[in-house]
């Protein structure tokens, strides 16, 4: 290396250092955002859906016990192709409006039980009610009548409703009920993170929701249920996949 390529690579270096400094001087920042954003994303709490949890913070988790409702419109594509050609709206009216009209209703029939939907899924839905210990008989009959409240609902108001405004056939609904202990944690994206309490009551409850204008309950359900005097509802064994489960008949 001459003298003068070994000034031009000395010059180089310090050209360059100063280069990556200027450079560092706009990243410093940026790095600094994001150990901010890191630290309240371990920090922070998010808001829930979930009765009894307000709130609740990464890395904490919690168990509890509830009562998970699911459901789902059955037998949508068959129904779908079901007196179309009389529809006044076009096919995909007819799916936004028909879940318009059933998720609303559903989600505020669950409030006023003291549940809460936690996920909307397609034409269906998840709700949850927390199990009070001291009194788990409250907790099964306000989700029952939430479940009897929504089948009533879509029996004699929404399919009066779209039938009278878009002549659409009525809509058939199955709902599960499922009690279980569950983990209500924090999902997905740290920077995005999604509340879901997880239990063995929101998988046996989405299964047992496979029922033509059925109430389903799973096994533990069934055994946790309040029995009195003359009591008015009967169990019937149904099986749904690998989920045993009962049909509610009501003997009034």
């Amino acid at each position: 290396m001459t003298e003068e390529q070994e000034a031009e690579i000395k010059e180089l270096i310090e050209l360059s250092l100063d280069k990556a400094e200027n450079i560092w001087d706009n990243i410093k920042p940026l790095l600094e955002e994001a150990e901010k954003r890191a630290l309240f994303a371990a920090n922070a709490a998010v808001d829930t859906l979930i009765p009894g949890y307000p709130s609740i913070k990464e890395g904490e988790p919690h168990l509890d016990r509830f009562l998970a409702m699911a459901l789902d419109m059955r037998d949508s594509s068959k129904h779908l192709m079901c007196h179309i050609a009389g529809a006044k709206v076009t096919m995909l009216q007819r799916i936004f409006y028909e879940t318009s009209a059933l998720l609303p209703v559903a989600a505020r029939l669950v409030g006023y039980e003291s549940g809460a939907v936690t996920e909307f899924l397609g034409d269906g839905l998840l709700a949850v009610f927390r199990v009070d210990d001291e009194d788990k008989t409250k907790t099964i009959y306000a989700a029952h009548r939430a479940a009897k409240g929504c089948m009533r609902a879509v029996e004699c108001y929404v399919n009066s409703a779209l039938d009278r405004r878009y002549s659409l056939p009525p809509l058939k609904i199955g709902i599960g009920l499922s009690i279980s202990q569950a983990v209500v944690t924090l999902v997905g994206d740290p920077e995005a993170p999604h509340p879901k309490a997880f239990g063995q009551c929101v998988f046996h409850a989405t299964k047992l929701s496979n029922g033509v204008n059925e109430i389903c309950v799973d096994e533990a359900l069934k055994m946790a249920w309040p029995t009195a005097k003359g009591g008015k509802l009967s169990f019937e064994s149904r099986h749904y996949g690998n989920v045993k489960g009962y049909m509610l008949h009501s003997n009034e």
